[in-house]
């Protein structure tokens, strides 16, 4: 009889385990595969003024007007944390021009992360959306927080059977979609168009470069040093007395970011290797993305650790010279002596910076929590 016993106990966890794995298998299948994720309706248009740099959008991701919609409201939906208490725009908060006035975020664990959160800014122009590189494009982004341990600590599994049958998300998504099928992949599409509206040309600087209004002195001063050569002849013979900011955060970008990777003298030894923990190559050890300035008002502390909580902070560190090391970008060309800004050069830039903040990107109604 246990024997009997023993027997029909194997075949019932036998049984129960094939039960489990057709139940994830269709969880998965929910999760990941809707019969179409390529969105439909009327395009979104991004209004771009005509100086803006070409718009990135991905040919199997066209924006659309509901499926950025749909984007928002994800976006800001709680129930894609593990406790349901944490959204996207919990860390990257409108006023901080979405990014989070902490060095680094908190999940819902109570766990900090290694990086300051970056500010969601005119992101449809720039193909590296992290510090390191390490997401090759928005969408793989807008996917990972959710389940990363540190910040949301979700499934998509789980996110998606808490959304299956809520009304709401049923009409949004076969308005972006052309069925109420909810999955991973029609989910951090729209995010990612969400992401991709978020653009920003209504600064002073716009207005100034493009329109009617005109710099104060202590700007233009910012604005002219902003593009000329450190250092003085005859120690420097092309030298210009300038910030040499251009070369990394040139004006012709008019988002203020060469989308590229430096070491900007930050450290001589490296707790975080950035780029180059994710390649593995020595050579791109210390390098981050360069971020955009535009609304650079808004986003501190800065740097990808949060380490200065001032743009007088940063400025100074560029006028140090910063610390030298085997990766040192050679656009860090004065390591050794600085480049002996004056008091008034060093407000001039910071004021040139306060002139990219555009108060509209903020407290655009578009970008704000729908619920």
């Amino acid at each position: 009889m246990n024997t009997m016993k023993k027997i029909a106990a194997l075949m019932f966890l036998m049984l129960s385990l094939v039960m489990c794995k057709d139940k994830e298998d269709d969880m998965d299948d929910m999760a990941m595969n809707c019969a179409s994720s390529m969105p439909v309706g009327e395009d979104y248009d991004l209004n771009l003024p005509f100086y803006s740099p070409n718009a990135l959008i991905p040919t199997e991701n066209p924006m659309k007007v509901a499926s950025v919609n749909l984007g928002r409201h994800l976006f800001w939906e709680k129930r894609l944390s593990g406790d349901n208490t944490m959204s996207c725009g919990t860390c990257h908060i409108p006023s901080a021009s979405f990014s989070d006035p902490s060095p680094t975020s908190v999940g819902i664990d109570g766990t900090f992360g290694t990086r300051n959160t970056m500010a969601l800014i005119n992101l449809v122009f720039q193909p590296i959306i992290t510090w390191d590189g390490h997401q090759p494009d928005l969408e793989s982004q807008s996917a990972a927080p959710v389940e990363n341990v540190i910040e949301m600590h979700d499934l998509w599994v789980d996110v998606l059977v808490e959304l299956e049958g809520d009304t709401l998300y049923e009409r949004l998504f076969e308005e972006a979609y052309g069925s109420p099928c909810l999955d991973k992949e029609r989910s951090r599409k729209s995010i990612a168009q969400f992401i991709r509206s978020m653009t920003s040309f209504n600064a002073k600087y716009d207005r100034a470069q493009y329109g009617p209004e005109t710099f104060t002195p202590l700007e233009q001063l910012g604005l002219d040093i902003w593009n000329d050569e450190g250092g003085s002849p005859p120690e420097v013979p092309l030298g210009q007395q300038g910030a040499d900011c251009f070369h990394c955060h040139s004006l012709a970008t008019e988002i203020f970011t060469d989308n590229q990777f430096h070491n900007n003298g930050l450290d001589s030894v490296f707790t975080d290797l950035g780029q180059g923990g994710v390649t593995g190559n020595p050579a791109q050890y210390g390098r981050f993305k360069t971020p955009s300035l535009r609304n650079i008002e808004y986003t501190a502390p800065y740097m990808h650790d949060g380490r200065f909580q001032t743009l007088e902070e940063v400025v100074e560190h560029y006028n140090s010279g910063g610390h030298p090391s085997a990766t040192v970008d050679p656009f860090m060309k004065f390591t050794v002596g600085g480049l002996q800004l004056s008091d008034q050069k060093k407000a001039a830039l910071v004021a040139f910076m306060k002139a990219l903040s555009d108060e509209e990107f903020i407290t655009n109604p578009d970008f704000q929590d729908p619920f």
